[in-house]
């Protein structure tokens, strides 16, 4: 018996040596691997790389900027359909264990024994925690080292982390594929919808890819997709996630990817890049491409539209005024044209800017008409108009009215651009249209429409096309603006005192620039002197040498504060010159100092972002600057709205910049911007032509809306003779107004205090006498005397600066 009790104390202490042992061991195996692991704890605050996203104003989505395509979701906001799967497919256990599933561990090992000598997939039984600990912590590496680390890097994490956090982490850090990081990326890029809106089905595919994106690509691999899928979708049943029925019914229901949808139908790549670029200088690479923003611009997309248009549409009607340059290209038309027109590619993106031109290929000329074939392997011809335009060809340097015809037009083989006549393109091969010649202009400009009142950019365009050329004309490229600066000159002299029926000569004017250097001789664009006139006629006719005058008098000094007050410059030369718009600025500065004339003298900051917010919600920028306490949560019971605390400078007298929005309104009336009052709604703006028509311009406003447009060559040379701002830049901006006003009521401008109407003839500036043509209601301040004084002028209350010195 004592034998049996000392065997047995033996076979205990060799039991307990051996528990001592093995715990030793297992200590030992955990402060090897476990000494020198990453900090775990950082992924308690752990933020993943999330895509920054553009917003129109009206909420569409217009861009999103990105190292990883991800979308971060919060768990609670992740429905509990798309969860369940993820825990069917990957972790059934995940609320019942520590960070490492032994039990799983344990059939796993089974399992591969069992298949050992097969063809079969050895089966793992990593969790959800360990997976979150190699993404996270560790590498891709295969080896035991790594899967002990592995585990017990769970076991802390899982100490550290609640469940709900743990699989927070995992279902937006996970590769599903297509580019898509995170469980809210792969539903858009694969199904077009939102995480809420998944069907069963949907939600099992995506708990599938995990192991091998790849090599369940629903396109691809769709058998074995659709394999998997219905995998995952058993495995949810048998965990009671959902009932047979919806089993059934989604394994039923066909694998069908819907790609992303783009945002926005409109090419808005020149607003979104000037977005971008603010966005890294306000806050960062890091936080652009990894920080999850969500920025609301003030992009109007129906705006956007209409600019885009407009702009295009002049800029092909100025190219196609100065004929045609040639084909694209030449290929041999013989049994392998098609293909050859094929692999010819596109000079721009048709597709997106212009959805409605054809790529084609001369096939013959016959009865003055020419046959086209197209990459589709229909065909169409060009009408006799098309190819008499075809055949004239002007100077590269020096565009022309005079147009000479070639030796050499249209031939059999040129490979051209199209559009056709009717209204809708046919599809059918069979169909026979008629087409009209296209061709990229070469000219090229911007537009830009800014809401006066808060500098809120509402669309911009830098060019014909972005995908063409990302130099946006509207905000980079700096010209001389012409007479479209010359309403800061009489601005000048209404704050002086001066009134606008003051009297300036317009006679030849000579200016000595000093030892050595040639006398400077400004001229008008006709050519013609008016004697004594108006200064309103010297801003509605566009008067260079009453301009220059007026300068003069009220000295540069003056002039040069109000171009860098409104910020049209940053310093301009004292010079007389600069009065003409010699000085270089951007259009997006100058229709900005527009916006600021008609808002009544108030500065505004233009801007293309009204709220930039952080990931979680919290707004970060804000445009507006002003309080508004009353705005917040409120609902409208036809209550008054809620004015907001006016707190901006006003750079001039308002009463002075409601006189030039007079003057400038006269323009449209009466002056160089006529064609203008076709659009029916009270406008006013200025042209701006510059010497041999290197730049044209026209910027104008109506009471809610300023527009800026610009046209010219990138590399400056002469638009042709007879091209100005009036027939170039003031079409597009009539086409612009015309339709962005069109369901507007006309709202007349706005009259501030101080300001009495007097009935004037507009010719001679004195008050109206019976039988006077034209006679207008000019603005004056209350302080200036409307009576006439004895050479019938009205009088001042207060003197010009500098008197009349200078006059003459």
């Amino acid at each position: 018996m004592k034998k049996i009790y000392k065997t047995i104390a033996t076979l205990g202490i060799i039991l307990v040596a051996l528990g001592f042992l093995c715990l030793g061991g297992i200590f030992s195996v955990f402060w090897y691997f476990g000494y020198q692991l990453p900090d775990y704890q950082q992924l308690a605050d752990y933020e993943p790389r999330t895509v920054t996203r553009i917003h129109a104003g009206d909420g569409r989505l217009l861009a999103e900027f990105g190292r990883q395509n991800r979308v971060f979701v919060p768990i609670r906001a992740i429905p509990k359909g798309v969860k369940n799967a993820f825990l069917a497919a990957e972790d059934k256990n995940f609320f019942r264990h520590y960070g490492v599933d032994f039990f799983s561990i344990g059939r796993a090992i089974l399992t591969n024994i069992g298949r050992l000598g097969t063809n079969q997939r050895l089966v793992g039984a990593s969790t959800i925690t360990q997976q979150v600990a190699k993404n996270f912590l560790l590498t891709n590496e295969t080896s035991l080292n790594r899967k002990i680390k592995e585990a017990i890097l769970a076991f802390r994490i899982e100490r550290a982390l609640s469940k709900n956090r743990i699989l927070e982490l995992y279902l937006n850090e996970i590769y599903l594929g297509m580019g898509s990081y995170g469980v809210a990326a792969a539903a858009l890029n694969y199904f077009n919808k939102s995480l809420n809106k998944l069907t069963v089905s949907e939600a099992a595919f995506l708990a599938g890819l995990p192991k091998a994106p790849n090599n369940y690509h629903p396109i691809k691999e769709y058998k074995a997709a659709k394999m998997r899928r219905n995998y995952v979708i058993s495995r949810m049943f048998a965990n009671d996630y959902i009932t047979g029925s919806e089993a059934t019914n989604a394994k039923g229901e066909p694998l069908v990817v819907r790609r992303r949808s783009e945002a926005l139908n409109t090419e808005a790549g020149y607003f979104v890049e000037d977005v971008r670029r603010e966005l890294m200088q306000r806050f960062g690479e890091a936080k652009l491409y990894g920080g999850g923003l969500s920025v609301r611009t003030t992009l109007q997309p129906d705006l956007q539209i209409i600019a885009d248009s407009s702009l295009r549409d002049g800029l092909i009607k100025y190219d196609r005024r100065h004929g045609w340059r040639g084909p694209l290209s030449r290929i041999p038309v013989n049994q392998n044209w098609l293909l050859s027109l094929r692999n010819y590619p596109e000079p721009v993106n048709l597709k997106t800017i212009l959805p409605k031109w054809r790529k084609a290929v001369v096939l013959s000329i016959e009865n003055k008409q020419a046959e086209l074939g197209f990459v589709d392997g229909s065909s169409g011809f060009l009408p006799p108009n098309e190819l008499k335009w075809a055949g004239i060809k002007e100077s590269k340097n020096q565009p022309d009215h005079r147009k000479k015809p070639t030796k050499q037009g249209l031939r059999v083989g040129d490979v051209v651009l199209v559009q056709a006549l009717n209204s809708e393109m046919r599809k059918s091969r069979k169909s026979r249209s008629s087409f009209r010649l296209r061709q990229i202009p070469e000219v090229n400009g911007a537009i830009v429409a800014i809401a006066p009142h808060t500098g809120r950019v509402l669309a911009m365009t830098g060019g014909f096309s972005y995908f063409k050329s990302e130099f946006n004309r509207a905000t980079q490229a700096r010209r001389q603006p012409g007479s479209a600066f010359k309403p800061f000159v009489y601005l000048a002299a209404l704050d002086s005192g001066y009134t606008p029926s003051s009297i300036v000569i317009d006679a030849p004017f000579v200016f000595d620039q000093g030892p050595g250097l040639i006398q400077w001789k400004p001229s008008n664009y006709t050519n013609k002197f008016y004697g004594p006139s108006p200064i309103r006629i010297g801003i509605e006719k566009s008067r260079n040498l009453m301009t220059v005058r007026l300068a003069q008098m009220i000295g540069m000094e003056i002039i040069a504060d109000y171009a860098e007050r409104f910020g049209i410059v940053d310093h301009m030369p004292r010079m007389l010159s600069m009065a003409l718009g010699a000085g270089e600025t951007t259009l997006f500065k100058l229709t900005t100092a527009y916006g600021m004339l008609v808002n009544g003298g108030k500065k505004i900051n233009a801007t293309l972002i009204d709220r930039v917010q952080n990931r979680q919600g919290k707004t970060i920028f804000r445009h507006e600057k002003r309080n508004c306490k009353l705005c917040k949560n409120i609902e409208w019971d036809r209550q008054a709205v809620p004015k907001l605390p006016e707190n901006r400078q006003f750079l001039v007298d308002t009463r002075s910049a409601y006189q030039i929005v007079a003057m400038l309104e006269g323009v449209v009336k009466r002056g160089t911007g006529r064609r203008l009052r076709k659009v029916g709604k009270p406008l006013a703006g200025k042209t701006g032509t510059t010497n041999n028509s290197l730049d044209t311009w026209f910027v104008g406003f109506s009471p809610n809306l300023v527009v800026g447009v610009f046209v010219g060559f990138d590399e400056p040379r002469p638009l042709g003779r007879g091209e100005t701002g009036a027939s170039l830049a003031a079409p597009i901006f009539q086409s612009f107004m015309s339709k962005a006003l069109a369901k507007k009521p006309p709202i007349p401008f706005r009259i501030p205090k101080g300001i009495r109407l007097v009935r004037i003839n507009a010719l001679t500036g004195k008050r109206a006498l019976p039988g006077d043509k034209p006679v207008i209601l000019e603005a004056y301040k209350n302080e200036t005397s409307i009576e006439n004084n004895g050479n019938g002028q009205p009088t001042f209350s207060t003197l010009p600066v500098g008197g009349v010195k200078g006059l003459y």
